[in-house]
């Protein structure tokens, strides 16, 4: 007889199983020996949202929310606009709004970018065009000088002045970027964390509309990504005409307009 020949043992294959990147959005997969280059899969979630000047459908899976310079210096009444004279009611409407819409999104896995100016104590990055718009004559409290009503440093990040504020407290899970800026994409790590996140649609919210909301909307847009304003989420201490031009700006060359409001109602109903 002869001895029957025993079929090999089938090699053992080395299978990509452990995650790495920055995001869940962003990730791949590797072992020892092999590399997964494909991202997870994200299946789309379609939301139709009444906008201006055209009803969108947007997907909740590629979309973030970027809410702008929420913070003491500008929305509380010991911080620096209200310490140098500026009515800031206009400034602090958005809190109510932004704490009943950003719960529904962070349910819904939608990213919390919080964009606040945090300034450099030394402010050594800073242009004198930068410190010029908030002290004209070099005499007056501007960026980095302590407040008058607690001593916090104005918009210098790690302070009470540059800090969200108590009603709109970040949560785990959200984002934080500091700026230096209007805009919040120059000098920044804003465009690399929102394509870490693999977000196309941005929702702006915050204030001022006409000045960073704004600005970072436009560096938005002109980067590629879809750009919607939330004008009851927004909010301005400007005249009034300066919020008109805002919308018309946004609706008529950048992008589009919708309402927090029609957007959580969708948000719940999608879910």
């Amino acid at each position: 007889m002869t001895e029957q020949t025993l079929a090999p043992e089938p090699a053992v294959v080395d299978e990509p199983a452990v995650p790495l990147g920055p995001t869940a959005a962003n990730s791949w997969r590797v072992s020892q020996g092999a590399v997964d280059l494909r991202r997870p899969a994200r299946p789309e979630r379609a939301l139709r949202l009444p906008a201006l000047p055209q009803r969108l459908t947007l997907d909740l899976a590629r979309t973030a929310v970027v809410v702008v310079d929420m913070q003491n210096d500008f929305c509380h009444p010991d911080g620096w606009l209200a310490g140098i004279g500026v009515d800031i009611t206009p400034a602090r409407a958005p809190i109510p709004v932004l704490a009943e819409l950003l719960p529904v999104l962070r349910g819904a896995g939608v990213p919390v970018v919080w964009l606040n100016w945090g300034n450099r104590p030394d402010r050594a990055n800073l242009p004198p065009g930068v410190l010029h718009v908030y002290n004209g004559d070099g005499t007056s409290t501007g960026i980095g000088d302590p407040l008058a009503s607690n001593g916090s440093p104005v918009l210098t990040e790690g302070s009470w002045a540059a800090a969200v504020v108590d009603e709109l407290a970040i949560e785990p899970g959200d984002v934080a970027v500091s700026k230096y800026r209007m805009s919040g994409f120059w000098d920044t790590p804003l465009d690399t964390v929102l394509r870490n996140l693999r977000a196309d649609t941005l929702l702006f919210a915050g204030v001022n509309a006409d000045q960073c909301v704004l600005a970072t909307l436009i560096d938005a847009a002109c980067a590629g990504y879809d750009v919607v304003m939330l004008t009851d989420a927004v909010a301005t201490t400007s005249p009034e005409y300066c919020m008109q031009a805002t919308v018309y700006n946004v609706r008529q060359c950048f992008g589009f307009t919708a309402t927090a409001a029609d957007l959580a109602a969708a948000v719940r109903e999608l879910a």
